[in-house]
Parts: structure tokens; sequence; C-alpha cells
């Protein structure tokens, strides 16, 4: 008897450790899986070789990242103070306000990979409304912690040298 309690306690310790879920590790999400959602932007700057930064879109910029499970991405950034057009019509703004709404929004999209290893956002841009970077592909280094992601893109749309730096925060 007593061994046939043994031969029982056993089958059900080791039938508990295979049910058992895996390290804490293997249940972590992957980066990739920790990025998909929709990001609210907080803030995103141009910094210059000799260290000068200067807000991009304003001191109190809008966007929106949204980075989907199947890999795809749209990425919109405009200042609080574009100028609405008198003629009411996009196709009939001055060069005033066409240069106003140039100068003040960005918008990409295209598909995206994460590089776990090395901590980057590989962005696959198949249309921006700086036509130079359509086909383009653009690595950003970035931190992830708990509800901010932070990347630098050192391809900005003003230059050679100058480095974006943004801060997201997920959307509630």
């Amino acid at each position: 008897m007593h061994r046939r309690n043994m031969l029982s306690i056993s089958a059900i310790t080791a039938l508990g450790l295979a049910l058992m879920p895996g390290s804490a590790v293997s249940q972590q999400k992957s980066l990739k899986d920790q990025l998909v959602g929709a990001w609210t932007l907080v803030s995103t700057k141009y910094k210059f070789p000799d260290g000068k930064t200067v807000d991009t879109f304003g001191p109190n910029p809008r966007g929106t990242m949204i980075l989907d499970a199947s890999g795809h991405m749209a990425l919109t950034n405009m200042r609080t103070s574009l100028p609405k057009f008198a003629a009411n019509d996009r196709t009939k703004g001055t060069p005033e306000e066409n240069k106003a709404i140039v100068e003040g929004s960005f918008v990409v999209f295209g598909t995206y990979t994460v590089n776990e290893p090395d901590y980057t956002l590989i962005t696959h841009v198949e249309g921006s409304t700086f036509p130079n970077f359509d086909g383009a592909d653009q690595k950003r280094s970035f931190t992830l912690a708990g509800d901010e992601l932070r990347y630098a893109n050192p391809v900005a749309s003003i230059g050679q040298g100058v480095v974006v730096e943004a801060v997201w925060k997920r959307a509630k």
C-alpha cells in the first residue's frame, strides 16, 4: 500500500509539473507583442549634431502611431496650430497655408519588424508625406518602460546628422 501511495503521489506530481506553465521568461511577451497597439505622441524633437534640440511639431504635438499584430504600421504627427484653409477646400490652399501644413505635419505608413536582441524597430516605408522616404527602411533604437515608448530615428526628413527623438504613451 505504501508503494501504491508513493506511485500515486509521484504520478500526480509529474502531471502537475507537466501542466504548470513554463518559466517566467517563456511566458513574457515578445518585444513585438509588447509594441502592438495604438500609441499617442507625447513629444518629438529634432536633435542636431551640435546637441541642440527643437520641438519638431511644437510644444504640444498631436500624433498617433498604430502597430498591428500582422506587422503593419501607420504614424501621423502634427502641430496643434495647423491653419484652417480660408477657401474651406484642401485643394485651394494658399502658398502660405500649404507651407504651414507641410512643415507642421508628417505621415508615414508601411510595415515593421522588431529586432529583439538590439531593441530596434525597423519600419519599411510604403508611403509618406515626405515622398523621399517611400521604399526606405528606417531603423529606430527604442526603449519600452510600461506604457512609455521612446525611440531615436537617425533618418530625419530635414537633413543628415539630425536624429528624431520621440516619446509615445500607450493609447487608452
